[in-house]
């Protein structure tokens, strides 16, 4: 059987982290191993983990790192498991059939690499479910369907497209995923996790979204369709920052006309 590993980054978080570990341990299929990145500058969620009853398959890290991307590779050169998956402090595993449905997906399809699925989410005030399968000749929309917190990789498949780059700030997953573009792929038709919209690259949008196209440059060369999906990006970002903008959506969305 497929061994999963579900990697969890932390920085002075403890009351998220405890959301991530309680999704985790209501899994109907628990996790081969649940390893915990701890960069804290603070002992809080060391001393969580070392003074309450932990299962036998969580094990931890707590020292400092030189960033998102760090703790990223720190948690993937020291798991153990066949897949994983980097499911940040504060977001949850959707419901307690994620990890079944994702270990069945590999299971029925040997030759993938690595699988996506949905995710829940709040967009504009409005729980919505997005994600869509990946296409390769889309990567110019940027992460566009794509979510990292429902990405299961094989451990194989980061020896053979690398780690995430400790030079980029905010869009580290997005430049993994120009690299991973060409590995076989599976989709879960099902929402995978529940997304914390506090984390860093929903906070730094714009900062996001210009290291994002600076990445798809830099793999694919520049064109015309990305520079007009950027801008589109941007304009809707301002859009859906104002009343106006956010009434619009929400008329879309009462009228089924929501996509990814």
């Amino acid at each position: 059987m497929l061994r999963l590993s579900i990697v969890t980054i932390c920085f002075n978080n403890p009351g998220d982290l405890i959301t991530t570990c309680t999704s985790v341990d209501e899994q109907a299929l628990p996790p081969f191993e649940h390893l915990i990145i701890d960069g804290s500058s603070k002992a809080d969620i060391k001393t969580w983990l070392e003074t309450n009853p932990q299962p036998p398959y969580r094990r931890w890290i707590c020292e400092r790192d030189k960033g998102i991307a760090d703790a990223f590779n720190k948690g993937i050169n020291n798991a153990t498991g066949d897949i994983i998956v980097l499911l940040n402090s504060g977001d949850k595993l959707y419901d307690a059939t994620v990890l079944q449905k994702v270990l069945d997906t590999f299971t029925k399809d040997p030759s993938i690499s690595w699988v996506n699925g949905k995710l829940d989410m709040i967009r504009s005030g409005i729980p919505t479910v997005l994600g869509k399968p990946f296409e390769k000749d889309k990567l110019y929309r940027g992460m566009h369907g794509i979510f990292h917190p429902t990405m299961y990789v094989k451990k194989e498949a980061y020896n053979r497209c690398g780690l995430y780059d400790t030079t980029i700030r905010y869009a580290m997953d997005y430049d993994f995923l120009c690299r991973l573009a060409n590995e076989k792929n599976g989709f879960v038709d099902y929402p995978l996790a529940t997304f914390d919209p506090h984390g860093v690259s929903s906070v730094q949008y714009l900062a996001t979204t210009k290291e994002m196209y600076q990445c798809y440059r830099k793999y694919f060369g520049s064109s015309l369709k990305q520079t007009l999906w950027e801008w589109r990006l941007i304009l809707i970002h301002h859009l859906l920052s104002n009343g106006i903008g956010k009434w619009l959506y929400k008329l879309k969305v009462k009228m089924g006309m929501q996509k990814v």
